[in-house]
Formats: C-alpha cells, structure tokens, sequence
C-alpha cells in the first residue's frame, strides 16, 4: 500500500468520524456555563446557605465548602439550603506487633446531605460523599494528634471539592 493511499485512507475515516460526531456536538454544556434555568451555575452557588454541622470535620467541611461555594466572598441573595450529617470512623490498618499500638490509620467520613431551594421548600437532591485520608500515628501524642487533625481537613477538602462539583453538576442540568 502506497503512503497516498494510506493518507487518503485516514482522511476518509476521519471525515467520517468527524460526521457522526456533529450531531453531538450540541449535547455537551460547559459545567459553569448557562445553567438550565437561565443564569450561571458559579451565581447559584453563591447563593448557597451552608447549615452549621457540629463536631470538627464537619466544622473544617463547612468552611471549605464555605470557600469552594463563594471564593469570591461577594454576598449574593440565598436561594439554596445546604443541611449535612457527618459520620466519621478511624480504622487502624497497621499494628506493630512489638508495642500492640497502630502504626497508621484511616479516616473514613461520610456526608449525607440535602439541598433544598429555600423559597419553595423543595428538596433539589439528596445524595452521600465519601471521603478518606490516612495518617500515621506517631508515639509522640501531640503528634499523632496534629497529624490526624491534618487528615480530617484533608478529608474535609476532598469532601467539599466532592459536593460543589455534585451540586454544580445538578444545578447545571436543572434536573
């Protein structure tokens, strides 16, 4: 086979690929473009209310979101509501068999959350994130304290990165 008749044959098959691609071609919607509903998705996050969650990770969680929402810190009108449970497990992965104590540990959080268009009441979605992050345990106490501490608000950035792409995502298609 001549390197004509392999150009043409290349050419040929990406001409058509190219063809059964347009028809597609308007499927696809940026992520912070218009939004379904009319506006942009970035003003309806603004517009997002986060509820208070209690305990630590989830005091670090709504901080993050707190930036990953409304980096720009301009105030706009609340038209969302944010409600989160946060359910935090420690899993000990390593022991030493020398002292008996765990070497690392794994912390598994899990945030159900909810949100809800505030002048209606109407529940918008409702979904569960998952997020991890291991540390490992030192003898030194305050050490093993401040490296778990490190761990939950690397949980805490995973998990708000986590539900402002979700909640984006379903802001962005309006269903």
């Amino acid at each position: 086979m001549s390197s004509y008749d392999l150009a043409r044959r290349t050419l040929r098959s990406g001409l058509i690929l190219g063809l059964l691609a347009l028809p597609l071609a308007g499927c696809f919607r940026p992520l912070y473009g218009v939004a379904a509903g009319g506006g942009s998705v970035e003003a309806a996050l603004r517009g997002i209310v986060v509820d208070e969650v209690q305990d630590r990770i989830g005091h670090y969680l709504v901080q993050e979101l707190g930036f990953e929402l409304n980096g720009s810190g301009e105030q706009t009108a609340a038209r969302y509501r944010l409600s989160m449970t946060v359910k935090e497990t420690i899993q000990a992965a390593v022991v030493n068999t020398t002292t008996g104590r765990a070497d690392a540990a794994t912390i598994l959080a899990t945030v159900n959350f909810t949100l809800t268009e505030i002048a209606t009441k109407k529940q918008i979605m409702q979904a569960v994130a998952f997020g991890t992050a291991s540390y490992d345990r030192s003898p030194q106490r305050f050490a093993a304290v401040r490296a778990a501490r490190d761990a939950e608000i690397r949980v805490a950035k995973t998990l708000a990165d986590q539900l402002r792409t979700r909640i984006a995502a379903k802001l962005a298609t309006g269903t």
